[in-house]
């Protein structure tokens, strides 16, 4: 059954802006450990690839806090909603502390689509409410 559906649509150029204004520490307020040290070494390598990565990200957490309807206030923090990736590259929604136990208590899985253009990250969230019978969610 469905619980939630959130979708968010980034707009690029003001995450550069952002960086710009604040440095380093924007980065580390929105991303969590692992995804932080992608973006590191994205930025190092190809500036531009990092800069998308940090706004794909923005946008997931945004469309998961709609979906789960919780916006962000707590539990729902930047660092404690990952958004890490399955071998295959399916994008996969990890979680952390109080937000991890608020959404298992409720046998809640994510889905979760991104893509990102020039200028725009786009994500696409559905959040279901588990059967009893049902698998829980994949993780990376």
């Amino acid at each position: 059954m469905i619980y939630g559906i959130g979708t968010d649509i980034c707009d690029v150029r003001r995450i550069r802006e952002s960086l710009e204004r604040h440095g380093d520490r924007f980065a580390e307020k929105v991303l969590a450990a692992g995804e932080l040290a992608v973006w590191r070494e994205r930025t190092e390598r190809w500036p531009d690839r990092g800069l998308r990565y940090l706004a794909t990200r923005f946008s997931a957490k945004e469309a998961f806090s709609k979906a789960v309807g919780l916006g962000m206030r707590m539990p729902m923090t930047w660092r404690h909603c990952e958004v890490a990736k399955l071998p295959s590259g399916q994008p996969v929604i990890v979680l952390h502390g109080a937000l991890k136990a608020w959404f298992e208590e409720r046998s809640l899985r994510a889905h979760l689509s991104v893509t990102d253009e020039t200028d725009y990250a786009a994500s696409f969230c559905v959040v279901e409410r588990l059967e009893e019978n049902q698998p829980p969610a994949l993780t990376p």
